[in-house]
């Protein structure tokens, strides 16, 4: 258990549940967590004129409305993208994100020798049985992508990218508009925080 004299600059940023706080204390250490995570992603917006004199740094409120039409406009956006990867972090589900971005890179490759390289490692790290990351594929889509690797072309994992962006769309997409953090990056992109 934290001191809490300790300086809050230094404090882990996991969630501890702790079985003798009640429900509601759970969900205010949460969301103050997530908060936390929020700010120091999404710096609040400075004052109106400071804002007019360079580019702001956090998404606008019309990019963020966005969001919610469709996954397309999110994943589109720089901001987007860090959003849901923090929200599909928060529900320990970031690999799927984190395969998509790796399938978006190794389709913009060029030279054969690096497609090879990195086919093999995204393979490894995301698609292998037992692999760190491994994401949800059928047998078929993984045996597929295994006999790609002996010669990998920018398609090989575009099977896999669309299967990994439907369980996006149909799954953590609707819950993190849903959730509480894109209900706050709404309020601070409307300026209300």
């Amino acid at each position: 258990m934290r001191n809490s004299t300790s300086d809050s600059s230094k404090e882990p940023l996991i969630y501890f549940r702790n079985p003798d706080t009640t429900t509601e204390e759970n969900k205010i250490k949460k969301t103050n967590w997530t908060s936390r995570m929020l700010f120091k992603t999404f710096p609040m917006r400075e004052t109106r004129r400071a804002t007019a004199q360079r580019k702001s740094q956090g998404p606008t409120a019309e990019e963020v409305t966005q969001w919610a039409q469709s996954l397309d406009n999110l994943l589109s956006c720089k901001y987007g993208i860090i959003a849901l990867r923090l929200f599909m972090k928060s529900e320990h589900c970031e690999e799927n994100m984190e395969f998509w971005l790796a399938c978006e890179k190794f389709r913009k490759i060029r030279s054969r020798s690096k497609l090879r390289s990195r086919a093999k490692t995204i393979y490894e790290e995301f698609v292998r049985a037992d692999s760190p990351k491994e994401i949800n594929l059928d047998f078929h889509t993984k045996e597929s992508l295994h006999q790609s690797l002996l010669i990998p072309t920018e398609s090989s994992f575009k099977a896999a990218q669309s299967r990994v962006y439907f369980l996006i769309e149909h799954n953590s997409y609707p819950r993190f508009l849903d959730s509480e953090l894109y209900h706050q990056l709404c309020r601070i992109a409307a300026g209300e925080q």
